[in-house]
């Protein structure tokens, strides 16, 4: 059955055990999975790529239908769903399994397509497309987003945001969440600014360099650094966004030791973490001891000041302290 995604948040979710989302706007997905499946489950949850299904079947369908699989109900993700899985689908569709709601996300199927015909067709699973977002609502995330944080920003800035977007909700978060970290201590962005700004996004994202320094990937941050020309905003940005994640890292430290467990901690996090980084979290925890990303903290508050007065040695300064923290010593 074709559902429109705006349809989702007014229907009874469990009248549908199976949903096929595709598309390309991958923003727009995430948003519905997160805030109307996902708070559902909690620590509930389960990801698969298609591939991983693909290579053992088996173990697919044993997790499954194993008995203390079904102990509580539990949401089964499923990432780069293609035809192939069609099969498996019917497989599961016959079983009919009572405890379990499969979300299959695929990127833009083709009307050809026999998994997008098998979810059109049959009225007991649900098929929802996700289409890119127009102007008009793009325009509207972002004046709620800058009026929530009480930044003033014009019309133009606003239309150079949407072009950046490419019309994914996703993309505009990026730019947004850059934004934010930039403009904590400013009450006005110019067109300048934002430009600059989300020229970050044509190669390496200020997010990126930060996670894999705290990973202690030396190499991958090196690599970064030599193949980005980050210009004095584009280093307050990568400060601000490293006390962002030492913070929220330092959070997860505090979850660790309440729940006594790494994976619960991270699902327990909020803002939660999106599964494709979980990974990388996960090595970071692994990195640091709370106190050591304590003191990282102090320090990245000094290094702000120091950049900020040597703007000539600024990118070197920053540079050599954001290599320094990707060794892999003892934190």
């Amino acid at each position: 059955m074709i559902l429109k995604s705006f349809e989702l948040p007014k229907i009874k979710l469990n009248n549908y055990k199976f949903y096929l989302f595709y598309g390309d706007n991958e923003g727009l997905k995430e948003e519905n999975i997160k805030n109307l499946f996902e708070k559902n489950y909690k620590d509930k949850i389960h990801r698969y790529e298609e591939k991983e299904i693909l290579d053992d079947i088996n173990i697919f369908f044993n997790n499954i239908f194993n008995k203390s699989f079904f102990d509580n109900e539990k949401l089964i993700i499923i990432n780069r769903a293609t035809d192939k899985i069609k099969t498996i689908i019917e497989e599961l569709m016959e079983k009919k399994p009572e405890d379990i709601q499969i979300i299959l996300n695929s990127k833009n199927l083709e009307k050809k397509s026999s998994l997008r015909k098998l979810f059109e067709k049959e009225k007991s699973i649900a098929c929802i497309p996700f289409y890119e977002d127009n102007n008009q609502t793009l325009n509207s995330i972002i004046s709620l987003f800058f009026r929530n944080k009480k930044i003033p920003i014009s019309q133009q800035l606003i239309n150079v945001l949407v072009e950046r977007s490419r019309g994914d909700r996703k993309n505009l978060n990026n730019e947004l969440e850059k934004i934010e970290n930039f403009s904590l201590n400013k009450k006005n962005l110019n067109i300048q600014e934002i430009i600059k700004l989300t020229n970050i996004a044509d190669n390496y994202s200020a997010s990126e360099l930060v996670d894999h320094s705290l990973a202690k990937n030396t190499r991958k941050t090196v690599t970064i650094l030599g193949e980005n020309n980050y210009s004095d905003e584009d280093n307050i940005i990568i400060i601000r966004t490293l006390l962002a994640k030492l913070k929220r890292l330092v959070k997860i430290h505090e979850l660790v030791e309440e729940k006594n467990n790494i994976e619960q901690a991270i699902t327990a996090c909020k803002p939660p973490i999106f599964w494709k980084d979980k990974p990388l979290v996960i090595q970071q925890i692994r990195s640091w001891k709370k106190d050591g990303l304590e003191q990282l903290i102090y320090k990245t508050n000094e290094i702000e000041l120091l950049v900020k007065k040597n703007s000539v040695l600024a990118k070197n300064i920053l540079a050599d302290f954001i290599i320094n923290n990707s060794k892999k010593t003892n934190n």
